[in-house]
């Protein structure tokens, strides 16, 4: 039944990608002076995990980059990616300028240093999950270089530039904002239609068991994807189509995969600070913090712990209840 596994891989990048025209040609405008070897303004791509801003990100690049062979791209996960180093060395791997560079013993300034001599063609990077810097002083350092331009995606842009200093305040205050909203039900079936036709025999799954499918992910594409993989993997073993009852089963598990991906992802910190609140029924930020304080050494900010755990309810790991003071936390 299965044809093709890999397009069923919610983080697939297909060639040809239905559905955002609208993302894909403001993000293809913002951009072309920076294909045209003129300055650019960075871009935000901000919204609800799972509306495609990662693969709207790179499928335009790829484009680009097919236009003209004058141009570099990198992709940057800054939940892997998330030091002022690992960053900067992840950008100049791009450009192969890291083969003399240890991560033990190079000083930063090394890598500082190649990055603003930087001279050959028009360099775009993608910082995916820009929120998760340990520090913006890396950003600051990456608007002050010559022929590179940004694509920042995130969550929540302002949560982001809350912890912006004037200096990078005034650089990319102005950036073009991208939000991608959740996708409507329509949307989802024709993305799933052609991850179906791709990936599995004919006559696998029915245009209604699709629309059924982007019905139950609740605009979230991952999702969707990710329980029309699973049901496919149950029929494969169990009959020659999809049947209804491998759909219903395989949304729970789909909705876990992904709950398991974000949490393998987890920094320390947050990782220890989802433990705890995955350990009680409910969890105030003052004792929440004691807590963490008290297990980690050289413990982030209290902001920077609010951040965290702004990014834990964004992927659906914990939830928050009240307001400001009264606020507590409680797992999913």
């Amino acid at each position: 039944m299965i044809t093709d596994a890999r397009v069923l891989d919610p983080e697939f990048l297909p060639n040809d990608v239905v559905q955002r025209d609208a993302e894909i040609n403001l993000l293809s405008s913002v951009l072309r002076p920076a294909v045209e070897g003129n300055p650019s303004d960075s871009a935000v791509l901000h919204g609800p995990s799972g509306t495609g801003k990662t693969c709207i990100a790179q499928y335009t690049l790829d484009k680009l980059h097919q236009s003209t062979l004058e141009l570099n791209t990198q992709y940057v996960n800054c939940w892997e990616d998330h030091s002022h180093f690992s960053v900067l060395y992840r950008i100049l791997d791009g450009l192969d300028k890291t083969l003399d560079i240890h991560r033990q013993s190079t000083p930063q300034e090394v890598l500082l240093d190649r990055l603003h001599d930087y001279d050959g063609p028009p360099y775009i990077i993608i910082l995916d999950e820009a929120d998760q810097l340990d520090t913006t002083d890396v950003l600051y350092e990456l608007v002050r270089t010559r022929k590179l331009s940004m694509i920042l995606i995130a969550n929540d842009p302002d949560v982001m530039y809350t912890r912006f200093d004037d200096r990078l305040d005034s650089r990319l205050r102005t950036a073009t904002r991208i939000e991608f909203d959740a996708y409507s039900i329509d949307a989802l079936t024709a993305i799933l239609e052609d991850r179906a036709r791709w990936g599995l025999h004919p006559d696998a799954v029915t245009t209604e068991q699709l629309q059924w499918i982007a019905d139950a992910a609740v605009g979230d594409a991952r999702v969707a994807i990710g329980t029309l993989r699973q049901a496919a993997q149950r029929a494969d073993r169990e009959s020659e189509t999809i049947l209804d009852e491998h759909l219903e089963a395989a949304v729970p598990e789909a909705k876990a995969e992904i709950k398991q991906k974000n949490i393998s992802r987890l920094t320390r910190d947050q990782r220890v600070l989802y433990n705890i609140i995955t350990d009680t029924d409910s969890i105030s930020m003052g004792d929440l913090y004691d807590q963490y304080s008290a297990e980690v050494e050289n413990p982030k900010t209290k902001r920077m712990v609010r951040n965290y755990l702004q990014k834990l309810t964004h992927y659906n790991l914990i939830e928050s209840i009240g307001e400001h003071r009264g606020r507590r936390y409680q797992p999913v």
